[in-house]
C-alpha cells in the first residue's frame, strides 16, 4: 500500500497518543491519572441531550445544508451579537464537525503551495499540521515565558515574508491559559492589516475565563479588523459537548462560502441530531456553562498553589482554558533526564500521571496538565508528582 507524502510527514497528536497511553495502562490495571485529555469532566447538560434526542424522534435525521442548519446559524449569530456586539450574516458563517474540521477547512480553502502561516509558540498540536496538509509552510514565533508565553507586534513584523498568508492566534491559549488584551490585540492588528495578513482567531476558550479578565475577540476592535478576521469557535468545551462534534467559522463570505463549498464534497453536513443539540447549548440556559467554569476555576486556585510549591517547577497563573504549563526543566534536570520527554515518560510509567510533554507544543521544557477532572484526582496526581521528583532528585 502507498501512503501520500503530505501525510507520512504529519506529527501525531501529543495529546491524543498521551491519552491512549494512558488508558492502555488503565485496562492493564494500573491506577493512572490523566492529565492529557483536553476536554471537561462534565457530562453534557440534560437540556441539550433532550433537544437532540427529541429532534430525532421527530424525524430530523437526514441530510441538512452543508455549511449547517439555518436554525443553528441565527443562534451562532445572536451569540456573536450579545457576545461580541459583532454582526454577522448566514452567509458569513459555517457550521462544521468541531473547530478542529472548521480550522482544516480552512486552511484548505485560503492556502495555496507553499504559502507561509504564522504561527506563535506554544501553540495548539494540530495547527502546524494542519498548515502543512494544505501545503502551507508553518513559520513560529516564540511566546516567551517571561512575556507571558505571547508574541509582540514586534516580533510580528520581523517575521512577515511576502509569502506571509495567515496568523493564528488562540487566546485563551491552549497549553498556556493565557490571553491577549485589547491593547496587545490593536498592536498585533494594526501589523496585520498593514501587510493584508488574514488573522485566525481561535476563541473555543472564551466561556472559561478566571478573575476579573475578560475576552476580547481581535474582530470587535476595528470594522477593518473583522473584515480581516475568521473566528473559530465551538460548544466542545463551554457547554461540554467535545464529543458531538459542532464548531464553526464566522468571517468573509466569500471565504465561508468557499468553506461550505469544499464541505459539500467532505462531509456533507455536521451530525444533524449534534446540531439540534448546539442550538439547544446556545439557545437555553447557560446556567451549567457557568456551574463548569465555577467548579474549573476553583480546581486552579487549588491546585496551583501545590504545583508550584514542588522544587524545580514553576509556571504561570493561567487567565483562561483549563490547563497548566508549568516549566519543569529544572525538575527533569535534577532528576537525572536529559529532557522534559524523558521526564514526563517516566512519570507516567513511575508515578502513574499522564502528562503531554510541551515540546508538541513546541515549548520543550514545559508540560500541560488539564484541571478537567475531579479535584481529588488533582491533588493526588500533584501529590505523586511531588513525591516522584523528591525520590529522584535525592
Amino acid at each position: 500500500m502507498f501512503i501520500s507524502k503530505r501525510v507520512e510527514a504529519l506529527t501525531p497528536s501529543s495529546t491524543l497518543a498521551i491519552t491512549a497511553k494512558a488508558k492502555e495502562l488503565k485496562a492493564a490495571g494500573y491506577d493512572v491519572i490523566g492529565l492529557g485529555a483536553g476536554e471537561p469532566d462534565f457530562n453534557t447538560p440534560d437540556h441539550i441531550i433532550e433537544a437532540a434526542s427529541k429532534s430525532m424522534y421527530e424525524g430530523h435525521t437526514k441530510y441538512t445544508p452543508s455549511g449547517g442548519l439555518p436554525a443553528l446559524k441565527e443562534e451562532i449569530i445572536k451569540k456573536f451579537k450579545h457576545d461580541q456586539g459583532l454582526t454577522y450574516s448566514n452567509h458569513e458563517i459555517i457550521v462544521c464537525s468541531g473547530a478542529k474540521h472548521a480550522l482544516y477547512t480552512l486552511f484548505q480553502v485560503v492556502l495555496n503551495e507553499g504559502d507561509e502561516v504564522i504561527i506563535p509558540t506554544p501553540y495548539w498540536v494540530s495547527y502546524p499540521e494542519q498548515v502543512k496538509l494544505a501545503g502551507g509552510i508553518p513559520t513560529y514565533i516564540v511566546g516567551a515565558e517571561a512575556q507571558q508565553f505571547k508574541i509582540t507586534a514586534s516580533q510580528l513584523k520581523e517575521a512577515i515574508t511576502e509569502k506571509t498568508k495567515a496568523i493564528i492566534l488562540n487566546s485563551p491559549s491552549n497549553p498556556t491559559g493565557m490571553m491577549y488584551t485589547a491593547d496587545e490585540l490593536h498592536e498585533l492588528g494594526a501589523v496585520c492589516l498593514e501587510h493584508n495578513i488574514l488573522i485566525v482567531s481561535d476563541e473555543i476558550y472564551e466561556k472559561l475565563i478566571y478573575g476579573d479578565d475578560k475576552h476580547v475577540s481581535i474582530a470587535e476592535l476595528s470594522p477593518e479588523l473583522k473584515a480581516q478576521t475568521i473566528i473559530i469557535n465551538g460548544v466542545s468545551k463551554s457547554h461540554s459537548m467535545t464529543g458531538w462534534r459542532i464548531g464553526y467559522a464566522a468571517g468573509d463570505k466569500q471565504i465561508i462560502s468557499a468553506m461550505t463549498d469544499l464541505a459539500s464534497h467532505s462531509t456533507s453536513n455536521p451530525a444533524v441530531m449534534a446540531q439540534y443539540g448546539a442550538i439547544a447549548a446556545y439557545s437555553g440556559s447557560q446556567e451549567a456553562v457557568e456551574e463548569m467554569r465555577i467548579a474549573f476555576e476553583k480546581r486552579l486556585n487549588i491546585i496551583y498553589d501545590k504545583l508550584i510549591a514542588i522544587d524545580g517547577i514553576s509556571c504561570l497563573m493561567p487567565q483562561g482554558a483549563f490547563y497548566l504549563f508549568p516549566n519543569v526543566k529544572n525538575a527533569a534536570t535534577a532528576c537525572g533526564y536529559g529532557n522534559v520527554d524523558d521526564f514526563s515518560t517516566a512519570l507516567l510509567e513511575e508515578a502513574n500521571v499522564a502528562v503531554v510533554p510541551g515540546s508538541g507544543f513546541g515549548a520543550p521544557d514545559n508540560i500541560r496538565l488539564s484541571y478537567a477532572t475531579s479535584l481529588e484526582l488533582l491533588e493526588e496526581a500533584v501529590e505523586r508528582i511531588a513525591s516522584f521528583v523528591e525520590k529522584k532528585s535525592k
